[in-house]
């Protein structure tokens, strides 16, 4: 068997599965709306940005270095 029909198979296999698909459409929404959530806007109010808050601009290699060193 040739490599390219086995990837052409496999492609086809999940296009005509998700095509078909009617709930699992809605549940892969709420699964990709909650990813966005969890990795944009909670990253947002919980992760700020450390480093540029207290790095002076340019040296910010140095201040890691220092911060790992400690």
């Amino acid at each position: 068997m040739e490599s390219g029909n086995i990837i052409y198979r496999i492609w086809r296999l999940y296009a005509d599965g998700f095509r078909q698909m009617t709930i699992g459409r809605t549940l892969w929404g709420l699964v990709i709306i909650k990813l966005i959530i969890i990795f944009a806007i909670l990253k947002w109010f919980f992760f700020p940005n450390f480093i540029k808050e207290n790095a002076p601009r340019g040296q910010e290699a140095e201040f890691v270095a220092g911060e790992v060193l400690k």
